[in-house]
């Protein structure tokens, strides 16, 4: 079986987002096969009202709102993909707060300590899980 892996950066729950993603059809209890087309609406909505300066208006959360919906719909997609390639492990990861370039070294964890997530979840038996969200290597709410 092929493994397929998504690595995020823990920024967005699918439920921070939670009111715009139910109402794409991607909440995190159920996310059916046909779910990109609810996906791409819901960024394409987010987008519309970012350029039209009326996230805060229209429900969207305020804290770093692009980096959010983004995350969500990674996630989301992580749920759909899953659900189109059944013979394909799909799952995603967030490696925890590793220290690099892009957090000018401040995250707590060694880039070592990082790869545990990512590592285990590539390595899975074929009839590991798919379709899941892990913090590092522990299986977590999306």
């Amino acid at each position: 079986m092929s493994q397929f892996l998504n690595i995020r950066i823990n920024r967005s729950k699918l439920t921070d987002c939670s009111v715009k993603i139910n109402n794409a059809g991607a909440s995190c209890v159920e996310v059916d096969k046909e779910g990109l087309k609810e996906i791409d609406a819901t960024v394409k909505k987010f987008l519309y009202d970012f350029k039209g300066n009326a996230l805060e208006a229209n429900g969207w959360g305020m804290m770093l709102p692009a980096y959010s919906i983004s995350k969500a719909s990674f996630n989301a997609y992580t749920r759909v993909l899953s659900k189109k390639n059944p013979d394909i492990l799909i799952n995603c990861v967030h490696p925890g707060f590793v220290g690099t370039d892009l957090n000018w070294h401040k995250g707590t964890m060694t880039v070592d300590q990082g790869a545990r997530g990512p590592v285990m979840l590539a390595l899975l038996p074929d009839e590991g899980p798919t379709g899941c969200y892990f913090d590092c290597t522990e299986l977590a709410e999306f």
